[in-house]
């Protein structure tokens, strides 16, 4: 048995397996990615919360004598541990390295594949049916993301897909429509373009913004983040109906048709969640990134087929 093998032993860690299943769980938690497995990380903690480690085991260290240098180098065994649960999970493709992350997001983390994603959520008793509203990360939905944003915005946009046609929805089909979700969502700062509101369900795990589609699917609208905006599920609604729509300069215009409604209806409470942005122009919440904003062009297919005047 290796010097390793024998601390492992002896202070009874437990298994690589059982480390790589926990690490599994706590990606998925985290959004899909760690940095390392570093002093101080939440989830390096919370593992060892899982699994009741002693002071003891926390702090235990091995020692490498390099002679030639005339040094001792100390390593933490179970951050080492971690380690090679996370190198097993890489070897069945459950994780990506962090060289393979740093690819296409510039940043060297560990990051869940669609594999490693559907593992966690039988390990968690989650359906899979959940993914589509679940921002966790994958290397799978990253590349998509990572391909979105980095396209050049075009002058003259088309936001429609021609080539779309209503057939069964493949894996991959899944994968665009989650790439698209994610990335419209972190350009908007997880909030509403509308009303600004921006929170998260208690677990953490999911935002109560949505990606709206500018030109919708029903309409071969394409999955493009200058086709998408983002809108909580009330405005979501109001957007799709034609209760308000978008100027080419972002600002937000209600159908006079809301003077036709009785004057309790769109009320909660006494806020009118439509008639209060009726009173002044206001301009929508937009991407830090001018390349993000939605574009002329599909607003004003909107303005010309969904808004009521």
């Amino acid at each position: 048995m290796s010097y390793e093998g024998e601390m492992l032993a002896q202070l009874q860690m437990p298994s690589r397996q059982e480390v790589a299943e926990a690490l599994l769980e706590s990606l998925f938690r985290h959004n899909g990615t760690i940095k390392e497995f570093g002093e101080g990380e939440e989830i390096v903690d919370e593992i060892s919360n899982k699994f009741k480690l002693s002071n003891e085991q926390r702090q235990a260290f091995l020692e490498t004598v390099y002679r030639k240098e005339n040094r001792i180098k100390r390593s933490s065994l179970w951050h080492r541990l971690l380690f090679r649960a996370a190198d097993l999970l890489a070897k069945e493709n459950l994780v990506s390295r962090p060289t393979q992350t740093a690819r296409i997001t510039d940043k060297r983390e560990w990051m869940l594949t669609e594999k490693g994603f559907n593992t966690a959520l039988k390990l968690l008793n989650i359906p899979e049916t959940q993914k589509d509203i679940l921002l966790t990360k994958s290397f799978e939905v990253q590349k998509i993301v990572n391909k979105l944003i980095k396209t050049p915005r075009p002058q003259n946009y088309n936001p429609f897909d021609e080539t779309k046609k209503q057939v069964s929805i493949t894996r991959d089909t899944h994968l665009r429509t989650r790439g698209f979700r994610q990335a419209v969502i972190e350009a908007y700062d997880y909030k509403c373009a509308f009303c600004g509101i921006k929170i998260n369900s208690p677990d953490s795990l999911c935002w109560e913004v949505e990606a709206a589609h500018i030109v919708p699917h029903s309409s071969k609208g394409r999955d493009d983040i200058w086709n998408g905006i983002a809108l909580c599920r009330l405005h979501h609604w109001a957007f799709d109906v034609g209760w308000f729509s978008i100027s080419n300069n972002f600002i937000v215009q209600i159908s006079p048709r809301l003077n036709t409604l009785p004057t309790n209806f769109g009320k909660m409470g006494d806020f009118d969640f439509i008639r209060a942005f009726a009173k002044k122009k206001t301009r929508i919440f937009l991407p830090g990134q001018e390349e993000a904003h939605p574009h002329q062009n599909a607003l004003t297919w909107h303005r010309e087929n969904k808004f009521y005047t």
